[in-house]
């Protein structure tokens, strides 16, 4: 670093999360784009702009790797399925996204019009996952990850039969499961299945579980338990470790799943654990009605505190929004009709600074690992995100951890037009957010023009390297 060079942005006077230990206070350089030195406060390197961010922290940008767009959620096809989702996550320090490509057309003729309509109106860099379904979509997954740069896949254990039919997908085997592993492991990829048991859903379905006494969020519970959860893991494990595939547990729920995970990780350690801040800050007790319903369900609390206790521990790898764009009308219909699911990039960030560190105590830096620089390893981008370090892109977020705000649907910035934590109260602020040394987020709007680039990803995996998991 050359200190008499004219850096274009510098962050000065905060509190920095740097990888590998405790916050500290540095200033951040940020030059072309990328972070070009970090440098203690007062040293000279001239700037063409300098933020004052005394009393704030300075992290890297969240990379959320669990995100769902278009109106029904299969695929981003307008504006409005794109600006207002991509508003929200910026609001929420998000900088970079994964989202599920879901059709049972081949991806060749998906991705094209995907990419076209964020790359027109996404204000954050972004990826994409695709759900496998179909055989020729199987058989191009050395294409996909080769010349498309998308290196995840998921697979919906739960859509054996016909419960895909909602979103036009194909039912599915085991045995096509394990070919898809399979795949990844000749490919370098990596596999994310929704793990739940559908001949489990489909028997306490048969014995009406949802016309029990309960409120809808117990009841939900009851017809999705946690053993229908567990059982898919464990069956994702043993699959996995024959066909020695890397494999990424998403929205991990309950208790009873985290101990199959322990005995699985035993003899197939390639797997990575995400969960979500609606496990984390919700349960069957919460006064949030049929606006919570969520596949898989949210649990009792002792379940929520079993998954606090597992990311303290180290167990938990990655925490993701599983953000949903569906308008909250499509919450109208009873407990059997409403769609599951909500938004969730806004709230990803201060949830987990708020319930994690504010009141658990929990490290920043630890925090930091689940949010940013996890999911940017295992799913291929973290030679350039997740990290504030020199050569890194300049994706920042500068946050206030002595600032209340109260959650409400009127502020949020997706088109829902709801949130499950209304009226909840979060201790941490997101004042600034910066893509690639560009502000997209600051003073309680989105500045500037969407610019949001898209991110191919030709490798992804369970980070192997010493130390990456506590």
């Amino acid at each position: 670093m050359n200190a008499a060079s004219p850096f274009d942005l510098r962050l000065a006077g905060g509190t920095v999360v740097l990888p590998g230990g405790p916050p500290q206070l540095a200033d951040v350089l940020v030059s072309g784009g990328t972070i070009a030195g970090i440098v203690a406060p007062g040293t000279p390197a001239d700037a063409r702009e300098t933020l004052d961010v005394s009393g704030r922290h300075v992290l890297p940008g969240v990379v959320d790797a669990h995100v769902h767009l278009g109106a029904d959620i299969t695929v981003p096809r307008t504006p409005e399925d794109v600006a207002p989702e991509t508003a929200a996550a910026a609001a929420g320090g998000v900088t970079s996204l994964v989202a599920y490509l879901m059709s049972a057309d081949p991806y060749d003729d998906v991705l094209p019009p995907a990419r076209t309509a964020m790359e027109a109106d996404s204000r954050i860099d972004f990826g994409f996952h695709f759900c496998i379904g179909t055989r020729e979509q199987l058989d191009a997954i050395p294409h996909y990850v080769q010349d498309l740069g998308v290196s995840s896949f998921k697979f919906f254990m739960n859509f054996r039969t016909d419960e895909g039919l909602r979103l036009g997908l194909p039912g599915n085997d085991d045995g096509f499961l394990l070919e898809l592993l399979q795949a990844a492991r000749a490919n370098g990829a990596i596999v994310n299945p929704h793990a739940e048991n559908a001949d489990l859903i489909k028997l306490y379905a048969r014995n009406g579980v949802l016309d029990g006494e309960g409120s809808p969020l117990e009841l939900w519970d009851r017809s999705r338990p946690d053993h229908v959860e567990a059982e898919a893991l464990e069956r994702i494990g043993f699959l996995s470790m024959l066909a020695g595939a890397d494999v990424h547990a998403v929205h991990v729920t309950n208790a009873m799943s985290l101990h199959v995970l322990r005995d699985v990780r035993a003899h197939q350690p390639r797997i990575s654990i995400e969960t979500c801040p609606h496990y984390l800050t919700l349960d069957t007790s919460s006064d949030v009605g049929v606006a919570g319903k969520v596949n898989p369900p949210l649990r009792p609390a002792s379940d929520r505190e079993a998954l606090w206790a597992a990311i303290e521990a180290g167990e938990v790898d990655t925490i993701g929004s599983d953000h949903v764009p569906r308008h909250g009308s499509f919450k109208e219909g009873g407990l059997a009709k409403a769609s599951p699911g909500f938004p969730g990039m806004q709230q990803l960030l201060p949830l987990v600074l708020t319930e994690g560190h504010l009141r658990r105590g929990i490290a920043l830096e630890r925090l930091v690992d689940l949010v940013s620089t996890r999911p940017a390893q295992t799913f291929g981008l973290g030679d350039r995100k997740g990290a504030i370090r020199p050569g890194m892109d300049a994706d920042l977020v500068v946050v206030d951890l002595s600032a209340t705000d109260t959650i409400s649907a009127s502020t949020e910035l997706a088109g829902a037009g709801f949130t499950p934590w209304e009226g909840v109260e979060v201790g941490a602020r997101v004042e600034r957010t910066i893509v690639r040394g560009r502000t997209v987020f600051a003073d309680g709007a989105p500045v500037g023009e969407a610019a949001g680039q898209y991110l191919p990803r030709h490798r992804s995996g369970v980070p192997t390297t010493t130390g990456d998991r506590a």
